[in-house]
């Protein structure tokens, strides 16, 4: 079986010149990064960081597939109802594996609401046969305002609706000792599903806050799960040329260093700019600290961004091009796509060079030419190809992308786990809207 790669040529002086790297500092940071790995093993050994090991939860898959047969005898429509982290997986996991739409004949449709904006949930609600929806309620606090706003929405509608049956159409997915809405999904009758102790939402996409939404849809949780674990044991190896993640977190923080303090993701597959988003919250979220472990005042993160290809080679590539040195590009190649498209012969002879050729391979001309050009202007950039878009393979990758996030955050010097700029907001909404300051 092919494995997911990572080319870093166009990230070497060799290159793109004088902004590039040195393979010297790269194999120096490499040995701080092995130190890194050892103190992310020895903490996963102790308990901590159990997002680590959510590829193998078997236990958790089979209750969510019971649920998913009963739900399939009865549901057309799924909603999730959630924000960041219980959403923006979702989203990745339903755009990656099941384009160009969400769901199938077969399958319920799912509707990923990941905003309060009334006209599209008040829109969305009322083209819902209610007596065919399933609501999934998705806060690992119980009390996230938005979500919490949105399940009240829903519970009176369905009350109004379906009276005394509609605890039914409620699953909520939640902590699983403490809570607010833990303890009402309780008292209600409720299906009920947990995160794991200590697994942050923005680490939560292989735990039941993504893997019910996935399963409904038709998604095979089973090979995602395989994908993440596979990945897993890649990502243990101690030489950073066998260990992706650690490859990218060294990538990344020598880049950072250097002044790039902008990170740029962009996909070269409509089906993983959802993927895009996802990184950027994990990216964002992790690693944009005012304080190191030490208690120092540092104000360190890089910036994410996503963009698309070939799409934003027609609006942000001019940018990076010839705007400052301060970016990274991550391109990601999927090397096989399900549709093979040709180009048809034209009789022009202007188009004719395009004749014999697929949309995949006009794909990949596109995104060799763009790393070839960066690569002249001295712009560094590296790509990491997926073999298709599979569960298996967005398994891994997701997963990757977690590791590589968590051993950036040591190289850093910080902690990629908590979110205090987000709770203070948190805090100050809760005051305006008359709850004591907090609390939330």
């Amino acid at each position: 079986m092919k494995m997911l790669r990572t080319d870093f040529k166009n990230m070497l002086r060799d290159s793109v010149g004088r902004h590039g790297l040195s393979p010297a500092e790269l194999q120096r940071l490499g040995r701080r990064a092995e130190r890194c790995l050892a103190e992310l093993k020895e903490e996963r050994a102790k308990g901590r960081c159990p997002f680590l090991n959510l590829p193998y939860q078997k236990e958790t898959a089979g209750e969510i597939k019971r649920i998913d047969r009963e739900l399939r005898s009865w549901v057309k429509d799924f909603v999730v109802l959630g924000i960041g982290g219980s959403a923006l997986g979702n989203i990745a996991l339903h755009q990656a594996l099941n384009p160009p739409y969400i769901g199938g004949h077969e399958s319920p449709r799912i509707h990923v609401i990941d905003t309060i904006d009334p006209d599209l949930f008040d829109g969305l609600l009322k083209s819902l046969d209610l007596r065919h929806t399933a609501f999934n309620v998705i806060s690992k606090s119980g009390t996230t305002v938005e979500t919490v706003a949105q399940f009240l929405i829903v519970r009176e509608r369905l009350k109004d609706s379906l009276g005394s049956t509609y605890p039914r159409h409620i699953i909520t997915t939640t902590d699983p000792e403490d809570g607010d809405l833990r303890r009402l999904a309780e008292r209600e009758g409720y299906r009920r599903l947990f995160i794991p102790k200590g697994v942050g939402g923005r680490y939560s996409v292989l735990s039941p806050v993504g893997l019910l939404s996935a399963a409904v849809s038709g998604i095979n949780i089973d090979e995602l799960l395989a994908g993440a674990a596979g990945m897993d044991k890649r990502c243990q190896k101690e030489a950073m040329e066998e260990n992706p993640a650690m490859l990218g977190a060294c990538l990344q923080y020598l880049s950072y260093k250097r002044g790039r303090h902008i990170t740029v993701i962009m996909p070269y597959s409509s089906a993983l700019e959802a993927v895009g988003e996802w990184f950027c919250q994990l990216w964002a979220e992790s690693l944009g600290k005012k304080s190191s472990l030490k208690g120092k005042v540092i104000h360190c993160g890089p910036t994410p961004v996503r963009a698309v290809g070939p799409t934003d080679q027609h609006s942000q590539l001019q940018l990076y091009m010839e705007g400052p040195f301060d970016k990274i590009i991550t391109f990601v190649a999927v090397e096989r796509f399900k549709a093979q498209v040709e180009i048809p012969q034209s009789p022009e002879a202007n188009f004719q060079y395009l004749s014999g050729h697929t949309l995949a391979g006009l794909m990949a001309a596109e995104r060799r030419g763009t790393e070839l050009a960066l690569a002249e202007a001295g712009r560094p950039s590296y790509t990491i190809y997926l073999p298709e878009l599979s569960a298996f393979y967005v398994g891994g990758l997701l997963y990757m992308f977690q590791v590589q996030t968590a051993l950036a955050g040591k190289l850093f010097g910080i902690n990629p786990f908590d979110q205090p700029g987000v709770e203070a907001g948190k805090a100050h909404t809760s005051t305006l809207l008359g709850k004591d300051k907090g609390t939330l």
